[in-house]
């Protein structure tokens, strides 16, 4: 006697479904534009200083409009974060600051939980963005650097500071 395996039979491609998600799952990968940082108590100052350049047509109001002390997140940038920062451990206050010799640029920082924002436009009478703020979390933050109007090209240093 013949015996036969049981053959599996799934419709409306379920199959290929599964096979799909299985397959297509990444580990969860953090990229940025310029690369990705890691902070830990005390760094060195020199540590938090970073270059990149601003572009994008990507309205930063998508990721959020206000940031957890109702300022408007505004500009426009690149999709992908312009850097990823890791905090190896809580910082009680830190300050992130853009200097690109005062075009009109602007901030977004996300927090490790996705709803936690920081956003900065003008710093005083600089057109330049910067938050300072407390309580900063460890986790992965993605910060943007952005430009008040679309497609606007500007060199940047993004200074981060532990106050």
């Amino acid at each position: 006697m013949k015996h036969h395996r049981p053959r599996l039979k799934l419709r409306g491609g379920w199959l290929l479904a599964i096979l799909s998600a299985i397959t297509a799952t990444p580990a969860i990968a953090q990229t940025a534009n310029f690369g990705t940082f890691r902070l830990s108590q005390g760094f060195e100052p020199e540590k938090g200083i970073f270059s990149g350049y601003t572009g994008g047509s990507y309205s930063l109001s998508t990721v959020s409009s206000r940031d957890q002390q109702k300022n408007p997140c505004i500009g426009y940038a690149d999709p992908t974060p312009d850097y990823v920062m890791v905090l190896e451990k809580p910082f009680s206050r830190l300050k992130v600051k853009v200097n690109s010799d005062g075009s009109d640029t602007t901030l977004l920082i996300q927090g490790p939980d996705k709803t936690t924002i920081r956003c900065g436009d003008d710093t005083g009478k600089n057109k330049d963005a910067s938050v300072d703020d407390s309580n900063w979390k460890s986790g992965t933050y993605r910060i943007w650097v952005g430009t008040f109007n679309p497609e606007v090209k500007r060199n940047y240093t993004l200074t981060i500071e532990q106050l």
